[in-house]
């Protein structure tokens, strides 16, 4: 009969790790240390050049946030749910029925982000966070019109343009601020409705991403990474951005789509429209991903990795119909991508981007994205990193079996990785990457589930601790 495991089995395991396990740990601890100095790089000589002439165009480099120590109506909540989901979030995730693993994931990543917002409170944290000059909120107005309102879209995205957009509209595809506009037209507007709308829908990107990875790698794999995508640091900046709701609508077209490739189909022909309706919806996403955000258009990059882990192109027609159906409905609109995106890069250099220093950011956007996913994703990175070579090479039909479980989140893991290094050397992501990471954060998260078992809660912890002092002792600007 097999002993039942006891309270004691992590500490059993740990006092029983084997030389190799110890040195993967002294190495985990080793990359942390560097993630640790490379944010206090940032900050330090992020602070002497911002004092020596502005440049940076950021208060507490390198987030765009300032130094502000305060608690407020959130305080406790957050606390509460950091407690519960260390203590019980791995034997849980361990336990409840799948679907129930789900909702209940998306429930306690609500809970988490919710209490983080509500630190700085409700008017401060989530009514008026899109409403500032900057925000959609602000033109919702000059879409009363729909039609010449896309049509004339691009002529007013550079600086000296008439009526120009503000920064986010014009530094966006319309997909972004034709969302505020329909909630207004529902009868859900202003900012406390697009606060709810941006939490809500950005918190499922935790259940969007379980169902990737159950998908292409195996479940107890997804469940070990569902207590590190609750208590994402992260969800700091999913409660206060509109980024936070392209992420997680990145993230859906990912899950659909693995869904889509990895699924069976049998002698019926409803197990054959299944995989089919995921694919067309995961088209439909990917479509209206690239029509939120210009930069999101890299999110093909893990898309790719999803088809190259199921070994299957079958969705690559439906997944390009969906996408082209977006696009087609745009173009026929008068919006015209590619001209957006011209004028968005000149738009860009006409503002705080023309004076960034690329020498700087190009390595403090690495210290923004160590604070957002967290000390854990870092160790867990470092995991994928070094099982990188072995995945790799199992990816080549001639060279056998492919990957395993941890083979596969590792190529995915280092898709998403390669989609960040992509946007911070193109030079269009300098500052702010906290919330223009986002969609990328999500899949660098999942790499904490590579993380051994009995080590769990401490790492978890350590992600909660971080996101509560950022929360609590910086005032983050979106």
């Amino acid at each position: 009969m097999t002993p039942r495991p006891t309270s004691e089995a992590p500490a059993a395991a740990a006092r029983h790790a084997g030389p190799e396990d110890r040195t993967a740990r002294r190495a985990d601890l080793r990359a942390v240390a560097a993630g640790l100095l490379l944010v206090v790089a940032a900050a330090a000589i992020g602070t002497v050049i911002e004092r020596a002439n502005g440049s940076l165009h950021v208060n507490w480099p390198p987030l765009y946030a300032s130094w502000f120590p305060h608690v407020g109506p959130g305080t406790p909540a957050a606390l509460a749910v950091a407690v519960l989901v260390v203590g019980y979030g791995p034997p849980l995730a361990a336990r409840l029925p799948w679907r129930g693993l789900l909702l209940a994931c998306w429930a306690a990543a609500l809970a988490w982000t919710w209490s983080l917002a509500l630190i700085d409170g409700w008017q401060t944290g989530i009514a008026r966070r899109l409403t500032t000059e900057y925000e959609y909120l602000t033109v919702i107005r000059r879409f009363d019109d729909l039609g010449p309102a896309l049509r004339g879209f691009t002529g007013h995205i550079l600086n000296n343009a008439p009526d120009h957009w503000p920064a986010h509209v014009a530094g966006h595809p319309p997909a972004a601020v034709l969302t505020f506009v329909g909630l207004d037209r529902i009868g859900l507007g202003g900012g406390a409705w697009a606060g709810v709308w941006c939490i809500t829908v950005g918190a499922s990107a935790a259940a969007a991403v379980l169902v990737a990875l159950r998908a292409l790698t195996d479940e107890p794999l997804a469940r070990r990474a569902a207590p590190f995508l609750v208590l994402a640091p992260a969800a700091v900046w999913v409660g206060t951005s509109a980024d936070g709701y392209f992420a997680a609508v990145a993230a859906w077209s990912l899950a659909l789509l693995a869904l889509a490739a990895t699924r069976r189909t049998g002698g019926g022909r409803w197990s054959a429209l299944v995989p089919a309706a995921a694919a067309l919806g995961s088209g439909l996403l990917l479509g209206l991903t690239c029509y939120l955000s210009y930069g999101l258009t890299l999110i093909v990059l893990p898309a790719a990795a999803v088809l190259l882990l199921a070994r299957n192109a079958r969705p690559v027609p439906l997944l390009v119909a969906g996408a082209a159906t977006v696009a087609v409905a745009f173009t026929l609109a008068g919006f015209d991508w590619w001209e957006g995106y011209r004028l968005l890069v000149e738009r860009y250099y006409q503002g705080a981007a023309g004076v960034r220093p690329y020498a700087y950011w190009v390595w403090g956007n690495l210290a923004c994205a160590v604070l957002i996913t967290g000390p854990a994703t870092v160790a867990g990175v470092r995991r994928a990193l070094a099982a990188a070579p072995a995945a790799l090479r199992r990816l080549r039909p001639s060279a056998g079996p492919p990957p395993g479980p941890a083979g596969r989140l590792t190529v995915l893991v280092l898709a998403a990785l390669l989609a960040v290094l992509i946007a911070d050397l193109s030079g269009m992501s300098k500052a702010e990457t906290e919330r223009i990471w986002l969609p990328f954060a999500w899949w660098l998260l999942a790499a904490c589930a590579l993380l051994p078992g009995a080590h769990r809660r401490p790492w978890l912890a350590a992600q909660a601790v971080l996101a509560l002092l950022l929360n609590h002792l910086l005032y983050t600007g979106w």
